[in-house]
């Protein structure tokens, strides 16, 4: 995850940038108890997590309708 992590700061910077808010949704307990470990595993937090996630889906979906 560090070419990740690398790459995202920037947008993740830009995003903190602005005033936070809240987003609420359900996922199971165990998924919640996997996200949170894997973010604890990592030094990064669960929201920090987050972002980086939708940064590099948003690449990958950008970069898959690109090819096709």
């Amino acid at each position: 995850m560090t070419d990740g992590k690398a790459a995202a700061h920037g947008s993740e910077a830009a995003m903190e940038d602005e005033k936070s808010t809240s987003l609420n949704f359900k996922v199971s307990p165990k998924f919640k108890k996997q996200f949170k470990g894997f973010a604890v595993a990592q030094g990064v937090s669960m929201t920090a997590l987050l972002k980086e996630g939708f940064i590099l889906s948003s690449k990958k979906q950008k970069n898959d309708r690109t090819i096709d």
